[in-house]
């Protein structure tokens, strides 16, 4: 789905699909330097990462694990809510292992932060973060994220995995939601 399918339901498009393709690639050649030698398991935050999870993971020129996890703060509202629950964990052993978070957004940064403390636990060998957007204006824990796409503003946004009620994941882009659509 094209941001033009939906036109009326955002105020604005913020990155298309190139524009995300083409930062995906240059942060994949980030990670390979980084990883070189190594087999990292990237683990995709459902449901919202899992089209930079993907992408990410076609673009690196070397092995990886993959391996999901999901968890939820926000239930059918447009704010973080703080409070994490586990939907379903992961299958990997983490003990050793270079685990590299693939994140869709960070917003206020709590989940994350939750995330990272209960990955860490778990007695990774490393722990890194990749997220393909930011608000800086929206955190309200400070996280260590070494891969950062875009930085947006703090507004609500939903495609490229992005969801509002489950609906607009699949566009292909990241839009600002039109307020007529959840207010």
């Amino acid at each position: 789905m094209q941001p033009s399918d939906v036109a009326d339901d955002l105020s604005a498009t913020l990155l298309s699909e190139q524009q995300i393709r083409e930062k995906i690639a240059e942060l994949a050649r980030r990670v390979e330097s980084d990883y070189a030698g190594e087999r990292p398991l990237l683990v995709g935050v459902l449901k919202g990462a899992v089209m930079v999870m993907a992408d990410l993971a076609r673009e690196l020129k070397m092995h990886v694990d993959l391996d999901f996890m999901a968890v939820s703060s926000y239930g059918l509202g447009t704010e973080s809510s703080g409070v994490v629950r586990i939907l379903k964990d992961l299958d990997a052993d983490l003990s050793g292992r270079h685990v590299l978070i693939v994140e869709d957004i960070i917003d206020s940064g709590l989940t994350l932060a939750w995330l990272r403390a209960n990955l860490e636990s778990r007695g990774p060998a490393s722990l890194e973060i990749f997220a393909l957007l930011r608000k800086p204006d929206a955190a309200k824990v400070n996280v260590d994220v070494k891969y950062v796409g875009f930085d947006i503003p703090n507004e609500f946004v939903v495609g490229y995995g992005l969801d509002y009620a489950e609906q607009y994941r699949n566009l292909r882009g990241v839009g600002v939601l039109a307020p007529h659509i959840y207010s």
